[in-house]
């Protein structure tokens, strides 16, 4: 196989996905960011690398985000959101993490591919990506990826969604945004 076959079945599967993101779950997700003080992002692996790629959009849009476990993070209050990231829903870290955050009634955004999980009891809003996972249930998106490749990708392109609604909801000028971009580099 080469490249340009490989780059099409992932922009395929990828195009497929993201319209199979239900429109409402995601602007209910977005309200939550919108009146939270404060929104905070926990998860593993290279689902962990998406939600941080989306923490800091979102940063550049003058919210404040913390990663759980950054050094610099501070107390979750009920006035924050906590955003999960597991496709599964099952991961031991966010769920952990999910139960904490409830004792101090934040509200708590899950972002997976399994709607029946552990996970639900804590979540106040949920959106499916319905790609396959770990689990390998029924009505997921298969992958020629591997593992949860899928997942991955199509919760960055989710966060860059919901920060260009943000972006044309507000109005925002584009260019003025470079001012919230690191400038020590």
């Amino acid at each position: 196989m080469d490249y340009n076959q490989a780059q099409k079945e992932i922009v395929e599967e990828l195009s497929n996905t993201l319209n199979q993101i239900d429109g409402d779950s995601a602007d209910e997700l977005l309200a939550e960011i919108k009146k939270a003080d404060k929104v905070f992002f926990v998860g593993v692996g290279r689902v962990l690398l998406s939600l941080q790629g989306v923490a800091k959009r979102l940063a550049h849009l003058g919210i404040k985000t913390y990663v759980v476990g950054q050094i610099t993070e501070p107390a979750i209050t009920e006035n924050d959101l906590l955003i999960v990231g597991s496709g599964s829903g099952e991961s031991a870290f966010p769920l952990t993490i999910a139960q904490k955050a409830k004792k101090y009634n934040a509200r708590i955004a899950h972002i997976g591919a399994n709607p029946d999980c552990s996970m639900k009891e804590y979540s106040d809003v949920f959106v499916r990506i319905p790609v396959s996972t770990k689990l390998q249930l029924p009505n997921e998106i298969p992958s020629v990826q591997p593992m949860t490749s899928l997942f991955e990708q199509s919760l960055l392109l989710l966060g860059d969604t919901l920060a260009l609604m943000l972006i044309r909801e507000q109005d925002i000028d584009m260019p003025s945004l470079w001012e919230y971009h690191a400038n020590l580099e």
